[in-house]
């Protein structure tokens, strides 16, 4: 059941890292009655970077706050909502350029968003399409960046990919005993075929030394999906 719209806009060109991931390393970020979910019984977390674009708060579009990038690190949950299983993502962290957007996710959605210098490179050719996000940490610049195909595929049922994508629910830790919930729409969307990819990222430095170690490690797939407009509504506390 949706509630009020907090938020509107077009997420695009999704890069999304994935990596299979101890249940271990995850389990102190779960919050408060979410359970790790599980593909093929992997336990996975994802690099992503993506565009904000045309975005509105409570219907207002604010100056120079509309478009802008986000770089973030989540895994994924599931809540058991008196019998209705909620699939849904917590983030270990959101890279975003912009001060204000890290304060106002942070005081009411409970979010780990931080403000670092980002920038994009968005490139397309008759048959191919560039996709580049960089954020700079302690004077030096990250990326993640992929080659694929231009046009776009369906994603298939049942699929790692239908996995990453289709989790519609946000998860905060609010306490020990309480966590913030808050429900997202849009689309089934449509992948590129990711021909290429190179990513530099500090993970240790960015999110923590338990996550050093993707630093060395092959994302188990990357995944370039179109996007579409998004509707995030207000959240819920849950006790």
């Amino acid at each position: 059941m949706f509630g009020k719209t907090f938020l509107k806009a077009q997420w695009k060109n999704l890069v999304m890292a994935n990596y299979e991931v101890s249940p271990d390393i995850l389990k102190k970020y779960l919050p408060y009655k979410t359970e790790l979910d599980f593909w093929n019984n992997r336990c996975y977390a994802s690099l992503v970077g993506f565009q904000f674009l045309e975005t509105t708060v409570l219907g207002i579009k604010f100056p120079f706050h509309s478009n802008f990038d986000e770089v973030n690190l989540r895994f994924y949950v599931r809540y058991n909502d008196n019998g209705e299983w909620k699939r849904g993502v917590v983030f270990i962290k959101e890279i975003v350029p912009k001060a204000m957007i890290t304060f106002i996710a942070n005081t009411l959605y409970n979010e780990n968003y931080a403000t670092h210098p980002c920038k994009h490179d968005i490139q397309t050719t008759d048959n191919q399409l560039f996709v580049k996000y960089s954020w700079k940490h302690k004077g030096n610049w990250n990326h993640i960046k992929v080659t694929a195909d231009l046009q776009t595929k369906p994603i298939k049922i049942g699929s790692e990919e239908e996995f990453i994508t289709e989790h519609y629910w946000g998860y905060a830790g609010y306490s020990a005993q309480k966590t913030n919930e808050y429900q997202v729409q849009h689309p089934r969307w449509n992948v590129h075929s990711v021909k290429d990819y190179d990513i530099k990222c500090d993970f240790e430095e960015l999110y923590g030394s338990e996550f050093a170690f993707l630093k060395q490690t092959k994302p188990t797939s990357v995944l370039l999906a179109e996007g579409s407009e998004v509707s995030v509504f207000k959240g819920k506390v849950i006790v």
